[in-house]
């Protein structure tokens, strides 16, 4: 007590302030976002889960258990859907993966003009989708289109040509307009990585002779390979989602040429208001891309192991 009297005489005494419990103050931290999660994410998808359950529509609901997935699974429509939706993501991937790749390594070379490349190779990512699809539905038009134009200058075709009338060709042609959309911000980020690749590696291997293919394939894919794998997933999750690009361009058709799960899903739900077969419909992809995530992380784990990224 003396101590303390001496202290406080001295001017040197202060009183320990009050703090909130670790716990306590934690959960004040992270309880907006849970709230936030709850509200925007769990809760519609306990909403979705509940009506896949049932036969809902503007006329009320009535629970029919499973019927909704039985009849899912028994459609051959619906596989159909399936496995156009993954042709689909993996085509449009693979294609911004590649593309992304090149324009990478274009960028990242020591070229006149660089600055202003890069920033020219960032208007399809970053202008409005509906103004670049209807850019878009401007050249692929038969009539007035210029692609339709070119072809008829150079003799490939007789007459104008619909790219989205015809099964084959609106399929190809959207996924030419996803790539657009979809590759830039693939290119920037794999430019990102490249630049954090360390000058000292290619400087060694130029020293010892290595050519420009060989420090591509033995210094920069290995250092960028966990970008790569990480892009990867975020863009076959972006790509399986897609609903723009398909939906102004062609609204699934024609004769469900270009009808992922994403269009059926909306069709279902919204236009033929069928709400429970939308919600399993929607479900189903939400278990698709779950299983998906869990292999891509399996994946990542065995890539930062190969390559010794913490």
């Amino acid at each position: 007590m003396a101590d303390v009297t001496q202290q406080i005489g001295q001017g040197t005494f202060k009183p320990k302030a009050k703090t909130l419990p670790e716990a306590v103050f934690a959960w004040l931290l992270i309880g907006p976002a849970m709230l936030f999660i709850a509200i925007i994410v769990a809760w519609p998808l306990a909403e979705t889960i509940r009506l896949s359950f049932m036969e809902a529509g503007l006329g009320g609901e009535e629970y029919v258990g499973l019927a909704n997935y039985q009849d899912l699974v028994e459609s051959r429509k619906f596989h159909q859907t399936i496995v156009r939706t993954f042709y689909w993501m993996f085509l449009s991937v693979g294609l911004k993966l590649v593309l992304g790749l090149i324009g990478a390594t274009l960028l990242n070379a020591a070229v006149p003009g660089r600055a202003l490349f890069r920033v020219l190779v960032m208007p399809p990512w970053i202008i409005p989708m509906a103004i670049g699809m209807i850019g878009w539905l401007w050249l692929y038009n038969g009539y007035f289109g210029v692609l339709s134009g070119s072809m008829m200058s150079l003799g490939i075709t007789d007459g104008p040509f619909e790219f989205l009338a015809y099964k084959r060709s609106a399929f190809y042609s959207a996924v030419v307009a996803d790539v657009w959309v979809g590759t830039p911000m693939v290119t920037l980020f794999f430019l990102a990585a490249m630049q954090g690749v360390s000058r000292d590696l290619y400087e060694a291997a130029w020293v010892d002779g290595a050519g420009r293919w060989y420090r591509f394939r033995r210094i920069t894919i290995p250092q960028i390979m966990p970008v790569i794998v990480s892009m990867s997933l975020l863009s076959a999750i972006f790509t399986f989602n897609s609903f723009e690009v398909i939906w102004i361009l062609t609204e699934g058709g024609p004769r469900s040429a270009t009808t992922t799960l994403i269009i059926d899903t909306y069709k279902t739900a919204i236009s033929n208001f069928k709400f429970g077969e939308g919600s399993a419909r929607a479900v189903i992809i939400v278990i698709l891309l779950g299983v998906f995530a869990l292999l891509y992380l399996n994946v990542l784990k065995f890539v930062n192991r190969k390559y010794g990224t913490k």
